[in-house]
């Protein structure tokens, strides 16, 4: 039987972002936890500002979020996304040492860390295939795993890994695909029955999963997930990223021709992926609940809403 876990105050880095706000609500839903947060001004790069934040938090659970997670970013600065990623991970587990920490830390890595997946090894899981990282980015997840890793062995710290893939919802930013679609349509002049997006590759398949069931699933984790132990996080879905544009399109009701641009092909992508979450379900009984569609309608519903306010 799973071990439960229960937190009155959790330290949240990388707090202000798009997950960040999603597990703070979630969070603080009638759970009695109190969040803390690394705020602005905490650099994960500077290690006396970082163990001072820890001390005057006095946490008993760390959800450590906070990365430079753009891949195209990864590529033009691999030493500093290295550095925020796995130099900032070090710190906070120093940090966590010289503060005597004895709760539990959930490190949130990425399902990006496998890299190139052949066919027969989907949909992956936790120990196959290996990870081959194909982008600055990736590698610096693998290496700050590792070392999460190694603290536990050599520190005994309770830490657990989760490795979610892509993850969606409402106030994402717009460099990501579907809410920039989202805002395309959401700008598309009234009458307009058909709206041209420059695209990527669209053929490609993800396990995208709703935002907000991802950091259920963290919160899951926290509470049940078991010590030294890595989980995947996704929908279990394989999903057609034009499949996912042309229901947005429908419920919008505007009519979508998708043209090429080679400026978005992301290099060394990898063309299919899907999870297995059959472990985070058994350990923890942890499933998505959102349909797609609303999560897709959500999204759109966002981007209106953002326009509106812009205009």
């Amino acid at each position: 039987m799973a071990v439960e876990h229960h937190f009155k105050r959790i330290l949240v880095t990388g707090a202000s972002g798009f997950v960040g706000r999603h597990f703070i609500d979630a969070a603080e839903r009638g759970s009695g936890i109190r969040i803390e947060t690394m705020d602005s001004g905490t650099d994960l790069r500077d290690p006396d500002a970082v163990a001072a934040r820890v001390r005057t938090a006095t946490p008993d659970a760390i959800l450590h979020l906070a990365a430079q997670s753009s891949v195209p970013r990864s590529f033009e600065d691999p030493a500093g996304t290295l550095s925020v990623n796995f130099t900032g991970t070090l710190n906070l587990l120093q940090a966590l040492q010289a503060a005597e920490f004895k709760g539990r830390l959930l490190f949130v890595s990425s399902g990006d860390i496998y890299g190139h997946v052949a066919e027969d090894n989907l949909p992956v899981r936790e120990d196959a295939p290996p990870p081959r990282p194909l982008n600055p980015y990736a590698l610096s997840k693998v290496c700050a795993e590792a070392l999460c890793l190694q603290w536990r062995r050599a520190h005994g710290l309770d830490v657990v890994i989760a490795r979610p893939f892509n993850h969606i919802g409402p106030g994402q930013g717009e460099g990501f695909v579907l809410p920039s679609v989202a805002v395309q349509l959401a700008r598309a002049p009234r009458g307009q029955d058909v709206i041209t997006l420059l695209m990527g590759d669209v053929d490609t398949t993800r396990d995208f999963c709703d935002v907000r069931d991802v950091v259920e699933a963290y919160l899951a984790l926290l509470a049940r997930g078991r010590a030294g132990e890595t989980y995947l996080i996704g929908s279990g879905v394989e999903r057609r990223v034009r499949d996912l544009i042309a229901e947005m399109a429908c419920l919008a009701g505007v009519g979508v021709r998708i043209e090429r641009d080679p400026g978005k092909f992301r290099p060394a992508d990898q063309r299919r992926m899907v999870a297995c979450i059959d472990k985070i379900r058994d350990h923890t009984g942890w499933f998505p609940r959102r349909p797609m569609l609303e999560t897709l309608a959500d999204i759109l519903e966002y981007a209106k809403e953002k326009n509106l306010n812009v205009e």
